[in-house]
């Protein structure tokens, strides 16, 4: 069953979020089996308190295995060090039930 990871950031300093962290964080997710969905900023925060102008990423993994393989590896954790001070992050993993019809 795929999984998708959903982040919501709001970046500080979006040129060093981009060129560091984005960088390598990108080379990983296609590295661990992950390819993204969404990546743009600008979201419009309809309801609840977090997000308003925010930027989405959202990708898409195999299964939740794959997903948090990348999460917890020694590669990502060094990774998301660079983004440390130019952005606040939430982020939010769930298995897809897919729907059809």
């Amino acid at each position: 069953m795929p999984a998708y990871m959903i982040v919501t950031a709001k970046i500080e300093d979006r040129e060093s979020f981009i060129q560091g962290y984005g960088a390598a964080a990108g080379a990983l997710v296609e590295q661990f089996g992950g390819k993204y969905v969404l990546r743009g900023p600008g979201a419009e925060l309809l309801e609840g308190g977090f997000g308003d102008g925010a930027s989405m990423v959202i990708s898409e993994w195999p299964d939740k295995a794959a997903a948090k393989a990348f999460w917890d590896s020694p590669e990502y954790q060094e990774a998301k060090k660079l983004r440390e001070g130019c952005a606040e992050c939430q982020v939010l993993l769930i298995e897809a039930d897919m729907i059809n019809g």
